[in-house]
Protein backbone atom coordinates (compact mmCIF):
# COMPACT_ATOMS: atom_id res chain seq x y z
CA UNK A 1 0.00 0.00 0.00
CA UNK A 2 1.23 3.35 -0.23
CA UNK A 3 2.45 5.48 2.01
CA UNK A 4 1.30 9.58 2.19
CA UNK A 5 3.73 12.02 1.14
CA UNK A 6 3.51 15.72 1.24
CA UNK A 7 1.10 16.70 -1.79
CA UNK A 8 4.08 19.28 -3.24
CA UNK A 9 6.76 15.90 -3.15
CA UNK A 10 3.94 13.99 -4.98
CA UNK A 11 3.74 16.77 -7.62
CA UNK A 12 7.42 16.78 -8.02
CA UNK A 13 7.51 12.58 -8.31
CA UNK A 14 4.80 12.89 -11.10
CA UNK A 15 7.15 15.34 -13.20
CA UNK A 16 4.79 18.19 -12.89
CA UNK A 17 7.31 20.58 -11.82
CA UNK A 18 10.36 20.91 -9.53
CA UNK A 19 9.39 20.45 -5.68
CA UNK A 20 9.95 24.44 -5.33
CA UNK A 21 8.23 24.98 -8.36
CA UNK A 22 4.88 22.37 -7.61
CA UNK A 23 5.07 24.40 -3.75
CA UNK A 24 4.34 28.09 -5.91
CA UNK A 25 1.49 25.75 -8.06
CA UNK A 26 -0.35 24.63 -4.92
CA UNK A 27 -0.02 28.55 -3.16
CA UNK A 28 -1.25 29.90 -6.32
CA UNK A 29 -4.28 27.72 -6.38
CA UNK A 30 -3.99 25.71 -9.12
CA UNK A 31 -4.01 22.35 -7.52
CA UNK A 32 -7.29 20.35 -6.32
CA UNK A 33 -7.25 17.41 -3.81
CA UNK A 34 -10.60 15.22 -4.18
CA UNK A 35 -12.91 17.87 -5.93
CA UNK A 36 -11.49 20.58 -3.06
CA UNK A 37 -8.56 23.55 -3.27
CA UNK A 38 -5.65 22.82 -1.52
CA UNK A 39 -3.34 25.33 -0.32
CA UNK A 40 -1.15 23.53 1.74
CA UNK A 41 2.24 22.14 0.00
CA UNK A 42 2.76 19.68 3.33
CA UNK A 43 -0.66 18.36 2.71
CA UNK A 44 -0.24 14.19 2.56
CA UNK A 45 -1.92 12.66 -0.16
CA UNK A 46 -1.91 8.98 -1.53
CA UNK A 47 -1.44 7.61 -4.70
CA UNK A 48 -4.20 5.56 -5.54
CA UNK A 49 -6.46 7.17 -3.30
CA UNK A 50 -6.63 10.74 -3.62
CA UNK A 51 -7.56 12.01 -7.22
CA UNK A 52 -4.84 15.09 -7.26
CA UNK A 53 -5.36 17.75 -10.29
CA UNK A 54 -3.51 20.65 -11.46
CA UNK A 55 -5.24 23.37 -13.58
CA UNK A 56 -8.02 20.83 -13.81
CA UNK A 57 -6.26 18.31 -15.28
CA UNK A 58 -5.63 14.69 -13.43
CA UNK A 59 -2.46 13.85 -12.03
CA UNK A 60 -1.01 10.60 -13.02
CA UNK A 61 0.50 8.86 -9.85
CA UNK A 62 4.20 8.52 -9.64
CA UNK A 63 5.78 6.42 -12.06
CA UNK A 64 8.68 4.30 -10.92
CA UNK A 65 11.77 6.61 -10.77
CA UNK A 66 14.14 6.81 -13.90
CA UNK A 67 17.46 8.18 -14.63
CA UNK A 68 19.49 8.38 -16.91
CA UNK A 69 23.34 9.08 -17.73
CA UNK A 70 23.91 10.62 -21.07
CA UNK A 71 26.82 11.70 -23.03
CA UNK A 72 26.08 15.33 -24.05
CA UNK A 73 27.66 16.31 -27.15
CA UNK A 74 29.20 19.82 -27.57
CA UNK A 75 26.76 21.72 -29.98
CA UNK A 76 23.41 20.14 -28.25
CA UNK A 77 21.50 22.66 -25.82
CA UNK A 78 20.06 21.52 -22.29
CA UNK A 79 16.00 22.19 -22.84
CA UNK A 80 12.81 20.94 -24.03
CA UNK A 81 13.12 22.65 -27.23
CA UNK A 82 15.09 25.75 -28.75
CA UNK A 83 13.70 28.05 -31.34
CA UNK A 84 17.20 28.76 -32.96
CA UNK A 85 16.29 25.17 -33.91
CA UNK A 86 19.66 23.63 -32.29
CA UNK A 87 19.54 19.98 -31.64
CA UNK A 88 18.48 19.74 -27.98
CA UNK A 89 19.51 16.89 -25.41
CA UNK A 90 15.75 15.43 -25.54
CA UNK A 91 16.46 14.51 -29.15
CA UNK A 92 19.03 11.91 -27.78
CA UNK A 93 16.76 10.83 -24.60
CA UNK A 94 15.74 7.08 -24.96
CA UNK A 95 12.50 6.06 -26.31
CA UNK A 96 10.10 3.89 -23.93
CA UNK A 97 10.67 5.96 -20.83
CA UNK A 98 8.06 8.83 -20.51
CA UNK A 99 8.86 12.27 -20.28
CA UNK A 100 12.43 12.54 -19.13
CA UNK A 101 13.62 16.05 -18.37
CA UNK A 102 17.52 17.50 -17.77
CA UNK A 103 18.37 17.12 -14.17
CA UNK A 104 21.05 20.77 -14.26
CA UNK A 105 22.59 22.35 -17.69
CA UNK A 106 25.01 22.26 -19.54
CA UNK A 107 25.85 25.36 -22.14
CA UNK A 108 26.06 23.92 -25.68
CA UNK A 109 29.48 24.43 -26.05
CA UNK A 110 29.98 21.87 -23.16
CA UNK A 111 30.29 18.24 -23.22
CA UNK A 112 29.85 15.51 -20.66
CA UNK A 113 27.91 13.61 -17.79
CA UNK A 114 24.31 15.08 -17.64
CA UNK A 115 21.34 13.30 -16.16
CA UNK A 116 17.66 12.95 -17.43
CA UNK A 117 15.06 11.69 -14.92
CA UNK A 118 10.90 11.38 -14.60
CA UNK A 119 11.65 12.20 -10.72
CA UNK A 120 11.42 16.21 -9.75
CA UNK A 121 11.81 15.11 -6.28
CA UNK A 122 15.74 13.97 -7.11
CA UNK A 123 16.11 16.91 -9.54
CA UNK A 124 15.61 19.17 -6.45
CA UNK A 125 17.41 17.09 -4.49
CA UNK A 126 20.60 17.67 -6.64
CA UNK A 127 20.66 20.94 -8.31
CA UNK A 128 19.30 22.85 -5.18
CA UNK A 129 22.68 24.79 -3.45
CA UNK A 130 22.51 24.30 -0.29
CA UNK A 131 22.93 20.65 -0.63
CA UNK A 132 26.58 21.49 -2.20
CA UNK A 133 26.31 18.61 -4.75
CA UNK A 134 30.02 18.08 -6.51
CA UNK A 135 29.85 18.65 -9.72
CA UNK A 136 33.76 17.39 -11.37
CA UNK A 137 35.00 19.18 -14.76
CA UNK A 138 38.31 18.72 -16.96
CA UNK A 139 38.91 21.82 -18.64
CA UNK A 140 41.72 22.23 -21.43
CA UNK A 141 43.07 25.80 -21.60
CA UNK A 142 44.98 28.27 -23.64
CA UNK A 143 47.51 29.04 -22.51
CA UNK A 144 48.40 26.03 -20.34
CA UNK A 145 47.74 27.12 -16.83
CA UNK A 146 50.60 27.73 -14.92
CA UNK A 147 51.28 27.52 -10.68
CA UNK A 148 50.09 31.45 -10.17
CA UNK A 149 46.65 30.90 -12.45
CA UNK A 150 46.17 27.30 -9.94
CA UNK A 151 46.66 29.08 -6.99
CA UNK A 152 44.22 32.20 -7.79
CA UNK A 153 41.50 29.83 -8.70
CA UNK A 154 41.92 27.68 -5.63
CA UNK A 155 41.87 31.05 -3.75
CA UNK A 156 38.56 31.68 -4.93
CA UNK A 157 37.82 34.51 -7.36
CA UNK A 158 35.51 37.58 -7.23
CA UNK A 159 33.27 36.78 -10.06
CA UNK A 160 30.15 39.68 -11.27
CA UNK A 161 27.80 37.74 -9.17
CA UNK A 162 30.21 37.17 -5.91
CA UNK A 163 32.81 35.25 -4.74
CA UNK A 164 33.82 31.93 -6.62
CA UNK A 165 35.63 29.49 -4.76
CA UNK A 166 36.13 26.04 -6.48
CA UNK A 167 35.78 22.92 -4.17
CA UNK A 168 38.85 21.56 -5.28
CA UNK A 169 41.72 22.64 -8.52
CA UNK A 170 43.59 19.79 -9.77
CA UNK A 171 46.76 20.12 -12.33
CA UNK A 172 46.94 18.29 -15.10
CA UNK A 173 49.47 17.49 -17.84
CA UNK A 174 49.51 20.12 -19.99
CA UNK A 175 46.95 21.76 -20.99
CA UNK A 176 44.29 20.54 -18.60
CA UNK A 177 42.63 20.91 -14.68
CA UNK A 178 40.28 19.11 -13.42
CA UNK A 179 38.06 21.72 -11.03
CA UNK A 180 35.09 20.52 -8.71
CA UNK A 181 32.41 22.77 -7.91
CA UNK A 182 29.80 22.85 -5.30
CA UNK A 183 27.43 25.08 -6.61
CA UNK A 184 25.95 25.93 -10.29
CA UNK A 185 26.59 29.70 -11.42
CA UNK A 186 25.45 30.56 -15.17
CA UNK A 187 29.05 29.63 -16.76
CA UNK A 188 31.09 29.35 -13.83
CA UNK A 189 33.97 27.45 -15.07
CA UNK A 190 34.38 29.33 -17.91
CA UNK A 191 33.97 32.58 -15.82
CA UNK A 192 36.66 31.48 -13.49
CA UNK A 193 38.88 30.38 -15.75
CA UNK A 194 38.68 34.01 -17.65
CA UNK A 195 39.31 35.83 -14.41
CA UNK A 196 42.73 34.10 -13.89
CA UNK A 197 43.46 34.95 -17.46
CA UNK A 198 42.77 30.74 -18.96
CA UNK A 199 40.83 30.32 -22.26
CA UNK A 200 38.45 27.29 -22.07
CA UNK A 201 39.27 25.37 -25.34
CA UNK A 202 36.95 22.38 -24.12
CA UNK A 203 34.83 21.56 -21.04
CA UNK A 204 33.73 18.05 -20.31
CA UNK A 205 31.90 17.30 -17.18
CA UNK A 206 33.04 14.10 -16.14
CA UNK A 207 30.90 13.83 -12.41
CA UNK A 208 27.92 14.64 -10.82
CA UNK A 209 28.22 13.04 -6.87
CA UNK A 210 28.88 9.83 -6.92
CA UNK A 211 28.44 9.17 -10.92
CA UNK A 212 31.44 9.33 -12.66
CA UNK A 213 31.03 9.31 -16.47
CA UNK A 214 32.59 6.16 -17.18
CA UNK A 215 33.31 4.35 -20.23
CA UNK A 216 30.12 6.44 -22.36
CA UNK A 217 30.81 8.17 -25.53
CA UNK A 218 29.18 11.32 -26.66
CA UNK A 219 25.45 10.87 -27.81
CA UNK A 220 25.33 7.55 -25.60
CA UNK A 221 23.49 6.56 -22.61
CA UNK A 222 22.59 4.01 -19.98
CA UNK A 223 20.01 3.55 -17.32
CA UNK A 224 21.23 3.68 -13.92
CA UNK A 225 20.63 0.92 -11.67
CA UNK A 226 18.61 1.14 -8.81
CA UNK A 227 21.77 1.38 -6.00
CA UNK A 228 22.84 4.20 -8.24
CA UNK A 229 20.32 6.25 -7.77
CA UNK A 230 20.03 5.60 -3.87
CA UNK A 231 23.53 6.91 -3.57
CA UNK A 232 22.92 10.24 -5.81
CA UNK A 233 19.40 10.91 -3.92
CA UNK A 234 21.08 10.47 -0.93
CA UNK A 235 23.68 12.74 -1.72
CA UNK A 236 21.42 15.21 -2.73
CA UNK A 237 18.94 14.83 0.10
CA UNK A 238 22.63 15.42 2.56
CA UNK A 239 22.60 19.15 4.12
CA UNK A 240 25.88 20.50 4.65
CA UNK A 241 25.42 22.83 7.33
CA UNK A 242 28.56 24.99 6.68
CA UNK A 243 28.14 28.87 6.55
CA UNK A 244 28.80 28.85 3.15
CA UNK A 245 25.23 26.54 2.03
CA UNK A 246 23.44 28.67 4.24
CA UNK A 247 24.30 31.92 3.13
CA UNK A 248 23.64 31.17 -0.09
CA UNK A 249 20.31 33.00 -1.59
CA UNK A 250 17.21 30.19 -2.08
CA UNK A 251 16.88 28.73 -5.39
CA UNK A 252 20.15 30.00 -6.66
CA UNK A 253 21.80 27.38 -9.23
CA UNK A 254 18.68 25.50 -8.84
CA UNK A 255 17.20 23.87 -12.27
CA UNK A 256 13.34 22.74 -12.53
CA UNK A 257 12.11 20.45 -15.03
CA UNK A 258 10.79 23.24 -17.44
CA UNK A 259 14.50 23.49 -18.38
CA UNK A 260 15.41 26.79 -16.78
CA UNK A 261 18.22 26.78 -14.75
CA UNK A 262 22.12 27.27 -14.95
CA UNK A 263 25.37 25.77 -16.81
CA UNK A 264 28.98 25.86 -17.05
Amino acid sequence: MAQPERLQKYLARSGVASRRRSEEIVRAGRVMVNGEQVLDPARPVEAGRDRIEVDGSAVAPPAETVVIALYKPRGHVTTASDPQGRPTVLDLAPAGYGRLHPVGRLDADSEGLLLLTNDGDLTFALTHPRHEVEKRYDVWCSPPPGPEAIDRLRAGVRLSDGLARPAAVEAGEGPWLRITLREGRNREVRRLCAAVGLDVRRLRRVAVGPLGLGDLTPGGWRQLQPDEVAALRADGERLTGTPQAQGKAPGRGEVDPDGQGVSS
